[in-house]
């Protein structure tokens, strides 16, 4: 497996920025070398079109994370547990559970931190989840990953190149922790408005429980 991918990693290099944006595309669905080992070389050589590239690479990403989505949906639980049979049935319950704590932020994370990108663009299909909701995500959680390397490659060259995996590391715990605490504030404040408008109504059913009690 090993040798199988670094054939592809030399291929897909000797594309070019073709080769980057056809592998961000495949790589949302299927197992392929992460985008990034193509994104960094090319940052470093030519550094005024790091933005460019990191444009493409989050537009194939999405587009991949898009037909991902539709081969969950379509091919359903099965099709995941063939695809990821590695991973097996714990796998897939993870990933169901990030969903119905954290909604469309779990495909944030996934698409913006080291997590398999792919495990939850297929998952959201079998979970059916709303679409454009996930491509919203996938857009916001690629294109923030994408983006940070870019820019530090284009500034800082070939003296960050070693700390972008740390740099990606740190980025995703100060981003996932601020959008939980955004997440965990926003459900208490509905779940209080929720009560403020449950409370009136309980309130008139026993002023009228007692009126009749009275009659």
């Amino acid at each position: 497996m090993h040798e199988l991918l670094a054939n592809i990693y030399s291929y897909f290099q000797s594309l070019g920025v073709w080769g980057m944006v056809i592998d961000s595309f495949i790589e949302s669905f299927f197992l392929m070398p992460p985008p990034d080992v193509f994104l960094i070389p090319l940052d470093l050589a030519n550094p005024d079109r790091a933005l460019y590239y990191a444009f493409l690479c989050t537009v194939a990403s999405a587009l991949g994370g898009g037909i991902g989505w539709g081969i969950g949906y379509f091919g359903g639980r099965p099709v995941f547990n063939w695809l990821f049979r590695n991973k097996g049935k714990e796998g897939f319950e993870a990933v169901e559970k990030m969903y119905a704590e954290y909604g469309s932020f779990a495909v944030f994370f996934s698409a913006f931190s080291p997590l398999p990108y792919k495990i939850f663009t297929i998952a959201s299909g079998v979970l059916n989840m709303n679409f454009w909701k996930f491509m919203l995500a996938s857009f916001l959680g690629r294109g923030m990953r994408f983006f940070i390397v870019s820019l530090f490659l284009m500034f800082f060259g070939e003296l960050i190149k070693q700390y972008i995996e740390y740099i990606i590391i740190a980025a995703t715990v100060v981003i996932v922790l601020f959008c939980v605490v955004v997440y965990k504030k926003r459900h208490s404040i509905m779940k209080s408005s929720d009560k403020k408008e449950v409370s009136p109504s309980s309130n008139s059913d026993k002023e009228e429980e007692k009126t009749l009690s009275n009659v």
